[in-house]
């Protein structure tokens, strides 16, 4: 299908296809990379606590002189604050210099506190998104829509077996070496809109020297980074986030273009022969009770 330049909501709202990415983003370039990507016709910011930038992408935000409702916003509850969800909220609040948020995630199902390297088992996840569902109903002018980030298909079944509120969009890394298929075709059954980070794979990517990646760039006269940035904008229910803090790049990955759908099937058989993961859950302690490998 054609690339999209937004997607509809489960709550009716509109986010927008194209997003900028935030993550690994480095101090002193955050603020400058949001600023620009907002006067320069992004529509869509995406950030984390975790990140540790969200003080910078407000001031970012604040420099581009956007008006605030012009434009959708993003951040992620981080593992460690699944005890203080309210708490939370108000720390990204004030650190993005925002009112609200369109959109307020569950980062990972994987609850720590700040002395463990690992999950904390003694706090439940479910218990978190219940807490941030109260979250949602109760302040509806400070948060807009939540949703969750690396959910696997058998975390989502016990989600929305012991919840009210179907989460709004699933972030999760998705790239032709990491297409997650079974879990895509989940949510869109489910109403639930995927975002795609990581779509070029990683820095210094090999899907950027990919034959096939290459020769749909040269028919379409793009980058690399296009094709893959566009095909997840030509899915239907995905939108995807790409990442810069260098000008050009940041007006280069915002051409969109309409992939064939031989093209798309070409590109996401490439996972056949060249898969790789670059943000693996194995790092929770997670791995084996329900985090997929790319499937």
């Amino acid at each position: 299908m054609p690339a999209s330049t937004s997607v509809k909501l489960n709550t009716g709202a509109e986010m927008p296809t194209l997003g900028l990415g935030t993550w690994k983003s480095g101090p002193g370039e955050v603020a400058h990379a949001v600023e620009y990507a907002l006067k320069n016709g992004y529509k869509h910011i995406d950030t984390a606590t975790a990140y540790e930038n969200e003080e910078e992408v407000g001031n970012g935000i604040k420099a581009s002189g956007v008006p605030r409702e012009s434009f959708f916003l993003t951040t992620k509850l981080n593992n460690n604050d699944h005890k203080k969800v309210k708490e939370a909220l108000e720390f990204s609040l004030k650190a993005l210099k925002t009112d609200y948020l369109d959109l307020w995630l569950m980062h990972w199902p994987a609850p720590m506190v700040a002395d463990l390297s690992g999950p904390e088992r003694s706090i439940d996840w479910l218990d978190t998104w219940k807490e941030m569902e109260k979250v949602y109903k109760e302040h509806p002018e400070k948060v807009k829509a939540i949703g969750v980030s690396n959910f696997s298909v058998k975390f989502f079944k016990r989600l929305l077996a012991n919840s009210e509120v179907v989460p709004a969009v699933n972030q999760i890394e998705l790239h032709p070496s990491c297409t997650q298929e079974e879990l895509v075709e989940f949510c869109r059954e489910k109403d639930i809109v995927v975002t795609a980070y990581s779509p070029l794979g990683s820095n210094d990517s090999p899907l950027l020297k990919d034959p096939i990646v290459n020769k749909i760039a040269d028919a379409h006269k793009v980058s690399p980074a296009n094709v893959l940035i566009s095909l997840q904008a030509n899915k239907p229910g995905v939108s995807v986030l790409s990442k810069s803090v260098t000008n050009s790049r940041i007006l280069a990955n915002a051409k969109v273009i309409d992939l064939t759908p031989a093209e798309i099937k070409e590109l996401q058989d490439i996972d056949k022969t060249e898969h790789f993961r670059v943000c693996h859950p194995n790092w929770t302690g997670w791995g084996s009770i329900g985090f997929p490998d790319c499937e």
